[in-house]
């Protein structure tokens, strides 16, 4: 069964809810999960593994696909700093070299792909 999707109008309340500062459970959650499937949505494929324990994970950037066991390619941060880096409020490169993100996998460099367009 497919994932319900998330509408525009209450994902992008819920991540401007959390760049003003909300921490809520749910608050939080709900813009992971947006900008999650907006990336899928706009790069997708089963190259790249993204990771934002414990809200969610998704494949995407085309490319090998990626079926079993660990993937080659992972990418892996706390939620805060995903909605930073999604949204363009804290660059990919800041984030790498102060160790919020771990990149593994010769594809897994998403610099190109974030900030997602539409912020």
């Amino acid at each position: 069964m497919p994932k319900p999707r998330i509408s525009s109008a209450e994902g992008s309340e819920a991540v401007a809810q959390v760049q003003a500062g909300s921490s809520t459970t749910d608050t939080v959650a709900l813009a992971v999960r947006y900008l999650l499937q907006e990336l899928e949505q706009s790069f997708p494929g089963k190259t790249v593994e993204v990771r934002i324990p414990p809200y969610g994970a998704i494949q995407c950037v085309e490319g090998p696909e990626h079926t079993r066991g660990t993937p080659a390619h992972v990418v892996e941060m706390d939620p805060h700093t995903w909605v930073g880096v999604a949204t363009g409020t804290l660059n990919w490169d800041d984030a790498v070299a102060r160790g919020l993100l771990r990149a593994s996998g010769t594809r897994s460099n998403l610099s190109s792909q974030l900030p997602l367009a539409q912020w």
